[in-house]
């Protein structure tokens, strides 16, 4: 058994399970019908999102980084991650990270965002914080 850290839209891998959506908003453009079908997610769970504060950090670090400020970029996303990581570390959301690694120790589910580079994005600090709950996170 095992969790799967996925970017939202894309082909499921057999035997994922139930996949999850940790993003502040719904796909734009895709009727609320349609996101299991089109590989979105079957539960939207925007509470495992960045708030929209913290996610205007992560969009400027990206933004910074594709300008070529590398430096400042870096900044940025330190003080990205470093806002999410005290928005998960509150109890609801600490009890959540809780609840699903231990879930992941039980069945197959998979949870992700839109992104398509995993890296330096919010479903990576999602995925290294599950891990020190003990979460079996398997390969996306």
């Amino acid at each position: 058994m095992a969790l799967r850290i996925v970017q939202l839209g894309t082909p499921r891998m057999p035997d994922e399970g139930l996949r999850i959506g940790t993003v502040r908003r719904p796909p734009r453009g895709v009727p609320k019908s349609a996101f299991a079908s089109r590989n979105y997610y079957d539960v939207w769970y925007p509470e495992l999102s960045p708030e929209p504060e913290t996610m205007a950090l992560a969009q400027e670090s990206h933004r910074l980084h594709d300008a070529g400020q590398t430096t400042q970029a870096a900044k940025q996303w330190t003080q990205f991650a470093k806002q999410f990581h005290k928005q998960l570390a509150l109890p609801p959301a600490e009890r959540t990270l809780q609840l699903l690694a231990a879930l992941s120790r039980q069945t197959n589910f998979s949870m992700g965002c839109y992104c398509e580079d995993e890296a330096r994005r919010h479903r990576s600090i999602l995925r290294s914080l599950l891990a020190e709950r003990g979460a079996e996170i398997g390969n996306a």
